[in-house]
């Protein structure tokens, strides 16, 4: 079966003073912290933090490091513009594929921002967020806020445009004439004119960079989804560009994304579920297949439950008013250690997933929980210390081998060559001048690899390093089998607390509802 293709949600903007936007603002929203905004006097508080896996500035080697602080170099930018049209930052705001855990997500965006962004000479302020929609769907996402005005060696904020003198076809700079006395104009300093134009002073502007960027990322999570066995493409050119006849939906906008978040219809909300019904058809195939995996994992688990021991269970209790509730598990993104760990958190959030959990495991209160939890937490360590010595020798060999590979052939012709004399000699070492030359540096980089004492034996090397990347990988599908548990434990462990929360809130609501109503009878 080939590979599902997935349009890649890539979205390229310009953060606008004339538009009343603010760049501190924006590096207060992806980072969920709060800032002051020296510019405007404003304080910025975002209104979310649950959904925040990741932040992170990343600077080019000429940045000040008092930027690694974004409230420093927000500002910085803010006030070297002057102007009240002035473009402040380019942001960027693109899904990643939903299957990756958030240690992956991490590694993989900063080498992407590093690579497109920072080491053309960018600051780059970027986050990755774990969002939920109301069908408890989630959208793993990046948003990126990068600086437009080059800097200096120095780290001073350079010009975003420069002066070029126009040149004949002699290479000479060409003069400006007035046209009344045929001579070369002056300008009020007596200096002489000459015609020149405008130009950015970096190509980041150009559209030919924005659609490299776009490609970039998607080969990128395409690379990374082949490697991890995820049969999905991902696609940056759009449906036209695909030549495909399908619509896409339209960017609706902050604005009109809270009020169609209480229940109000907008204009451009309207569109888009237009664009969503046409475009059902091609989703039914997808759909039904969905539909047949959730009733055969239903099925096993009804299978699983009716075997388990009907007992009190305060955590089983706990999992049926969480899902009376919501339908489903909320997930502490911030807090969860292991979770970071975890590909599928769509799982993670599935109440009969948390139910076989609890009844596979023979837990029955939280006292229990929180024991299992210890006794997991010390052996995911245990194997964490072994996983990391068994990867140290396997890289070290693995090092071994590659360096060796390169050293071998250069050092049977600096054999060959001192086994000749005379004129055989000469011929032979013109001969192979580039690899002779080689010879002392990879001599001297094999040595420095090998211990006290130590021999090369390729052979033992390649015999040890089938041994030990077995063991590694066995010791790493057990540790991630132990993440997962900890995971659910995290999961539960999180919900016990947000339901309790929760049920004391509507509480006091109730009592001061109740409150009120009785002052209201007793007045009357």
């Amino acid at each position: 079966m080939g590979n599902v293709t997935k349009q890649a949600s890539t979205r390229f903007s310009i953060v606008k003073r004339s538009k009343g936007q603010s760049t501190v603002e924006k590096a207060s929203y992806i980072s969920r912290s709060i800032l002051v905004s020296e510019y405007d006097g404003q304080t910025y508080r975002p209104k979310y933090h649950e959904d925040l896996v990741h932040s992170e500035i990343t600077l080019p080697p000429n940045a000040p490091k008092e930027y690694a602080d974004r409230a420093i170099l927000w500002n910085a930018v803010e006030l070297s513009e002057k102007g009240q049209k002035s473009q402040l930052a380019r942001m960027l705001k693109a899904s990643l594929p939903n299957e990756w855990s958030y240690e992956l997500a991490e590694k993989v965006v900063r080498d992407y921002v590093q690579r497109n962004f920072v080491d053309k000479g960018m600051c780059a302020d970027w986050a990755i967020h774990d969002s939920e929609n109301d069908k408890g769907q989630r959208n793993l996402h990046i948003h990126v806020l990068l600086t437009m005005r080059p800097l200096a060696e120095n780290g001073e904020w350079g010009a975003k445009q420069k002066k070029i003198y126009d040149l004949d076809k002699n290479g000479e700079k060409i003069p400006v004439i007035d046209k009344k006395t045929g001579q070369q104009k002056v300008d009020k300093r007596n200096r002489k004119q000459w015609k020149c134009h405008t130009a950015d002073s970096t190509d980041w502007n150009s559209k030919e960079n924005a659609k490299m960027w776009r490609k970039d990322l998607a080969d990128t999570i395409n690379a990374t989804n082949e490697q991890l066995g995820i049969a999905v493409h991902w696609e940056h050119r759009s449906f036209k560009e695909q030549g495909i006849d399908r619509e896409p939906t339209i960017h609706i906008g902050a604005v009109a994304n809270a009020l169609e978040r209480k229940g109000i219809q907008t204009e451009r909300g309207n569109i888009n579920r237009e664009i969503i019904k046409n475009n059902m058809l091609l989703e039914q195939a997808k759909e039904m297949l969905m539909l047949a995996k959730q009733e055969l994992h239903s099925a096993q688990y009804a299978k699983i439950k009716s075997t388990a021991v009907s007992v009190k269970n305060e955590v089983m209790e706990m999992i049926a008013k969480v899902r009376e509730r919501k339908g489903r598990l909320d997930l502490p993104i911030v807090s969860g250690k292991h979770l970071r760990k975890i590909a599928d958190r769509t799982a993670l959030q599935s109440a009969d997933n948390a139910e076989k959990f609890i009844t596979t495991r023979k837990i029955d209160s939280f006292e229990s929980l929180a024991k299992f939890t210890a006794d997991r937490e010390q052996k995911y360590q245990q194997l964490e210390t072994v996983h990391l010595s068994k990867g140290q020798k396997l890289n070290r060999l693995k090092e071994l081998s590659k360096m060796y590979a390169l050293f071998a052939p250069i050092q049977a012709t600096y054999k060959e060559s001192q086994s000749l004399k005379g004129l055989a000699k000469m011929k032979y070492d013109r001969a192979h001048k580039d690899s002779l030359s080689k010879y002392p540096e990879l001599k001297e980089r094999m040595q420095s690899l090998l211990q006290n004492g130590e021999k090369i034996t390729p052979k033992q090397w390649k015999a040890e390093i089938q041994s030990l990347q077995s063991e590694y990988d066995s010791i790493g599908k057990e540790q991630t089998k132990t993440a997962t548990e900890l995971a659910y434990a995290e999961v539960i462990g999180y919900n016990k607390k947000n339901l309790e929360r929760e049920l004391q809130n509507e509480s006091r609501q109730q009592n001061r509802q109740q409150g009120r109503r009785k002052r209201r009878e007793e007045e009357i």
